[in-house]
């Protein structure tokens, strides 16, 4: 009776193990993020003149986050926060970097831990394909890191059409403006591509996914799409022929091309039977600006750069089959979820003398936990004296320096019209006292950022004038 015994636990050890497809089969994980892209311009938050129907199937097969939020509103500093999976300001990345690729401090402080680093702790292959935006200099290149695969540019954006890139090797580029015309880099050696840029990365990450299949892989789809400049081609012009605006029919095409990207990433996922296997993050890395790109925020308030909701709050969505049930998730959620989400499901390694603010999504998702992932949301803009606290449904927001904070109400006032802070004032006091708390926490920006750049330029511009 022993020995049968025996021998049915090894039966069910090894029945266990094959369908997991081997022991201890970790999740690959993807993270597909957009740049600059509308609130309201993926079809499962609304969106009627633009379809996306394989960045909807993320959402529609898996978990819709409708109160989703990056750490800031602007891209570099939101992407800090994403990667370290802890609110930017703690470590002074709180502006847009210059691009000076001889600058060792204009970047990521390698006091940081990253998400790539941390999954390097337990086995996996991490890559990263498109924008960086972490910093130029060599000390901040991906595969310094925690990288293993790079291919991409290392610059906040880029020109779309690859033969007409014309600066061979990032430190060759001398200014922001450059830094757009620089070859795609594989590793850290420039490399002539040929066709549309979004394109070009899409079939790159679908590579990475073939290449990788059979070990837990890590990777980071960071299209530098639907960013300026407003480039498309034909094929993606001719889709939406019955858009008018000039702009937004060529954001239109931008935007279909980052989700046909999408569907070949999930296609090879499928093709290579790793659906169930693999975790998949989409979200943008803050609001649209909807003036520069046409890109449409729908009811929320502002766009990119703000503290209001429109700054950044942003389309979310997160799929693991077989594991998670499609489900829709109204509580406030973060970019900082992500790392805190990953590590726990791959068990990698963090620090702990510098904790995740993020936590870890599936619990909630999962209806095993029922209370809110983040009671209270943050955001600071230094150089603009600007926050915004989000506690439960009132969210507080300090407009500039020395203003009064104004409190709204986001459940009945999701566009922020309603300025209710003088009939609630002890909410006011409450919620303003957390922002106080946490501005404690937090130090000054460590680098000038490209903000300063301009001023100086324009600043220079005049005096040649006079």
């Amino acid at each position: 009776m022993f020995k049968l015994i025996i021998l049915i636990q090894l039966f069910l050890s090894f029945w266990i193990t094959s369908i997991l497809g081997g022991e201890n089969k970790k999740p690959n994980i993807i993270v597909i993020m957009a740049d600059d892209l509308g609130y309201q311009d993926v079809g499962f938050n609304g969106c009627k003149d633009i379809p996306t129907p394989n960045i909807d199937s993320i959402a529609n097969n898996g978990v819709r986050f409708t109160s989703a939020y990056v750490s800031y509103s602007v891209c570099a500093p939101s992407r800090a926060g994403f990667i370290t999976g802890r609110y930017q300001q703690r470590f002074g990345f709180e502006r847009n970097p210059q691009y000076k690729p001889n600058d060792p401090n204009m970047g990521l402080t390698k006091n940081e831990m990253t998400i790539p680093e941390s999954l390097k702790t337990v086995g996996y292959t991490s890559g990263i394909i498109g924008k960086w935006h972490l910093g130029a200099h060599n000390n901040h290149h991906p595969l310094e890191r925690g990288f293993d695969e790079f291919f991409g540019h290392r610059g906040g954006g880029h020109k779309y059409f690859c033969e007409k890139l014309t600066i061979a090797g990032a430190e060759n580029a001398k200014s922001e403006a450059d830094s757009y015309n620089t070859l795609i880099e594989r590793q850290t050696k420039p490399v002539k591509t040929t066709g549309y840029l979004t394109d070009v990365f899409s079939q790159e990450a679908v590579d990475f996914v073939e290449r990788h299949k059979k070990k837990p892989f890590f990777l980071f789809l960071s299209y530098n799409a639907p960013h300026g400049p407003l480039q498309a081609t034909k094929k993606y012009l001719d889709r939406f022929s019955k858009i008018k605006d000039k702009k937004r029919r060529t954001y239109a095409a931008m935007v279909s091309a980052v989700d046909d990207g999408v569907g070949h990433v999930l296609d090879a996922l499928d093709k290579n039977n790793l659906a169930q296997e693999t975790i998949i993050f989409f979200l943008s890395d803050n609001g649209g600006p909807e003036k520069h790109n046409a890109s449409n925020n729908g009811n929320l308030r502002g766009g990119k750069s703000d503290v209001w909701e429109g700054g950044f709050r942003v389309p979310f969505a997160f799929r693991w089959t077989g594991h998670v049930k499609p489900t829709v998730y109204h509580k406030p959620v973060s970019s900082l979820d992500i790392f805190a989400t990953i590590a726990k499901v791959s068990n990698g390694k963090t620090n702990p003398d510098k904790p995740l603010d993020g936590v870890n999504l599936i619990p909630y998702v999962t209806g095993i936990k029922k209370g809110v992932p983040h009671e209270v949301i943050y955001l600071r803009k230094y150089d603009q004296s600007r926050f915004a606290v989000r506690q439960n449904d009132l969210k507080i927001v300090i407009p500039g320096k020395d203003e009064n904070p104004q409190l709204y109400n986001l459940k009945t006032d999701i566009s922020e019209t309603q300025d209710i802070a003088s009939k609630q004032p002890k909410d006011v006091v409450r919620i303003d006292s957390l922002r106080k708390a946490w501005a404690g926490e937090l130090v000054e920006p460590t680098f000038l950022g490209l903000m300063h750049a301009r001023a100086k330029s324009k600043s220079k511009k005049k005096e040649k004038k006079k």
